[in-house]
């Protein structure tokens, strides 16, 4: 599949709406559990800050956007973290397992590089392998278990915190 990578646009809000939401509804994927508007998509993209990297997978074929990766500061309160950021990747349920998320990696290392990031951070529910293989398929390594950290339709989930130096 032929992907062009590109930075969001406040104009792509419905169709990252489009993808965030089954995943979010499935309640298997992430700790997110309640739907986005695409009015708030939309605020989000158009408020992202100076540090902030958001891409969007498209697929060439048909224009259609198929994942996107959004990555921000692990913290404003201090400079202590300036170096390390909080990546987080989606693609479409439908569009799994095609190297979209290798694509976005690719991109967003880069993105953060210039940005001076050094590190990248992120949790990943430990019940969903595939994604904890993606990222470590891009060179995270686990570095510890978050136990009970999120509680979703009131089950604990335990979550895996993966690091990344670039």
């Amino acid at each position: 599949m032929e992907i062009l990578v590109r930075s969001a646009q406040p104009e792509d809000a419905a169709a990252i709406v489009a993808i965030f939401n089954p995943v979010i509804e499935s309640g298997k994927y992430t700790v997110f559990d309640s739907p986005f508007t695409v009015e708030a998509e939309r605020e989000y993209i158009e408020n992202l800050s100076a540090r902030g990297i958001f891409h969007v997978a498209v697929r060439l074929a048909d224009n259609k956007i198929v994942g996107f990766q959004s990555m921000e500061p692990f913290a404003t309160y201090t400079h202590a973290f300036d170096h390390v950021g909080v990546i987080g990747t989606y693609v479409d349920l439908n569009e799994r397992r095609q190297g979209i998320a290798g694509q976005l990696f690719a991109a967003t290392f880069e993105a953060a590089r210039q940005k001076g990031y050094e590190k990248l951070f992120t949790f990943i529910r430990a019940d969903n392998p595939a994604a904890l293989a993606t990222y470590q398929r891009q060179g995270f390594e686990i570095i510890g278990t978050a136990r009970r950290q999120a509680k979703i339709n009131d089950c604990h989930v335990d979550e895996i915190m993966v690091e990344k130096f670039l």
